[in-house]
């Protein structure tokens, strides 16, 4: 009955966010952008709406990021899905062997997530990239909700300063209190750097514990200009990879 309920519970909690009409500016632009659209893609129906979170539902590799893209996830309804970010994001985790190809371009192209699930801080597109604090606020329930379904969860990726934020607040809302970091890496205190790595050996609504690993956004800004690399950004998923294989 309680995997009954499991299963019922992801869609449930996706028509929610699908629905939702919290933050008036975000609700305002997504649609704006759905109706202009982009020259390229004037023959498409842009999704316009929030984008729920995307993966496998028995994942132990959960990804953060920051908010789905004007021309990206706004339009195809997928996180990280038909955007320069996400073709960054697919190619790292099908090298890492979390995805089935290595690209990600509509809802029905076929991929296929292994053990991973991605989700984000905000789940509208926002006005030049920056949701303000209050709609960040607002979208912390489902990311919250989330990490609540994901039981098996064990490393999270946040992909940017923004999503690493989101996700101290959404586990400190579960109760986890600070992190600890790992000797050598990290900082005595929850602050954002590449490659940062955190943990919490025991989680107060359900038996483990968890990492939290920080990564640069794949941003176009981040990965033009050289403070994003390929190499690097496959570091942040082989170092989750060898994270779940100790656990």
């Amino acid at each position: 009955m309680e995997e009954a309920v499991e299963k019922e519970a992801f869609p449930g909690l996706a028509a929610e966010i699908v629905a939702c009409v919290r933050c008036p500016r975000l609700v305002e632009y997504r649609q704006a952008v759905a109706e202009r659209k982009r020259r390229a893609y004037q023959d498409e129906a842009y999704w316009g709406r929030p984008v729920p979170g995307f993966g496998d539902r028995a994942a132990r590799l959960v990804i953060v990021g920051l908010a789905p893209a004007a021309h990206g996830g706004n339009r195809t309804g997928r996180m990280f899905t038909g955007d320069a970010s996400g073709d960054w994001l697919y190619r790292a985790l099908y090298r890492a062997g979390f995805a089935n190809q290595p690209t990600s371009r509509s809802r029905d192209d076929g991929l296929e997530l292994r053990d991973a699930y991605v989700t984000a801080s905000c789940r509208c597109a926002p006005p030049d990239n920056r949701p303000s604090r209050e709609e960040l606020a607002n979208c912390r329930p489902y990311l919250v909700r989330e990490l609540q379904l994901l039981e098996r969860a064990r490393v999270v990726v946040c992909l940017g300063q923004i999503a690493f934020a989101a996700a101290l607040a959404a586990l400190g809302e579960l109760g986890t209190g600070r992190p600890e970091p790992v000797e050598g890496e990290g900082s005595p205190r929850p602050r954002f750097q590449h490659g940062a790595l955190f943990r919490w050996r025991t989680l107060p609504w359900r038996a483990g514990g968890l990492w939290l690993l920080a990564s640069y956004h794949p941003s176009r800004r981040n990965t033009q200009t050289g403070l994003l690399s390929e190499p690097m950004f496959d570091a942040v998923f082989a170092r989750a990879r060898e994270l779940l294989n100790r656990d």
